[in-house]
């Protein structure tokens, strides 16, 4: 094993961290969509449940803090690609000694950590401003479902830059995936209020099983088995991720250095 060459790895994706995460402090869309909009969800969803007691305060403060992981996830990763071809820096990224897949996953881990602010804030919020007691029930299984769904979203985001990469419109497209992900992955409330054709949707993506893992574990209403599971789904989803990241990074390093097609429309 190469030492050498995971030290380098890990100094890449610090620097590419470091660097996100800065460039993100003075983004305000980046801003409302990790703090504003889950506390936007978070209040609404707490006003139609007012009736049916603070038990249900836990459910919706995961699932905001869900939501401002896919929204962060869905356009934050790809933008921050969009955002070096714009800049044409991306063809240097390309061309580095870096890995770009090296590169884009500090940008992705980046976004994503900065998106966990949103669990804070609607913990903080709901806590102080509207009184409802919040306890999870499994905090060890909880903070470690925290890890295995942001290394999911990680991997999935690798595969969502590609596109951008590669398909400058995809963008367009793209913003229709928000809020039908929110419904299929049951963050605000079970899937099984959908018709039944929309369940093998759901089992195909990954942020509903990471849903899954951090409802139970903070509600206590999955054993320890069962959320095991979930992690297991979870880990076997990432390594779909990474192998199907590593055939797109491929394709854009063949249009880059080989028929020069990478900056073209595709």
């Amino acid at each position: 094993m190469n030492w050498e060459r995971i030290r380098k790895t890990f100094n890449v994706i610090a620097l590419t961290f470091e660097v996100e995460m800065r460039q993100n402090l003075t983004d305000g869309f980046v801003v409302f969509g990790i703090l504003l909009q889950p506390l936007i969800i978070a209040f609404m969803a707490l006003w139609m449940l007012k009736d049916k007691g603070p038990d249900y305060s836990i459910f919706v403060v995961v699932g905001s803090g869900m939501t401002g992981l896919w929204t962060t996830l869905l356009f934050n990763g790809g933008n921050s690609i969009t955002g070096e071809r714009w800049n044409g820096t991306l063809e240097s990224l390309v061309g580095s000694p870096s890995s770009l897949r090296v590169i884009v996953f500090g940008k992705v881990l980046a976004n994503i950590t900065q998106s966990l602010l949103s669990m804070i804030v609607c913990y903080s919020f709901i806590s102080l401003v509207i009184g409802y007691p919040l306890i999870i029930a499994n905090p060890l299984l909880f903070f470690i479902s925290v890890v295995f769904s942001i290394f999911a979203y990680v991997c999935f985001g690798l595969v969502i830059a590609s596109l951008f990469i590669l398909i400058q419109d995809i963008g367009r497209m793209i913003n229709t995936l928000e809020f039908p992900v929110y419904i299929l992955c049951g963050f605000l409330f079970p899937i099984a209020l959908l018709p039944g054709w929309t369940t093998p949707l759901s089992y195909l993506l990954s942020p509903y099983w990471a849903a899954q893992a951090l409802h139970g574990s903070a509600s206590g209403t999955q054993t320890t088995g069962q959320i095991m599971g979930y992690w297991g789904l979870l880990l076997g989803f990432s390594v779909v991720y990474l192998v199907l990241s590593r055939g797109l990074y491929r394709v854009i390093l063949y249009k880059a250095r080989v028929d020069a097609s990478l900056d073209t429309e595709g």
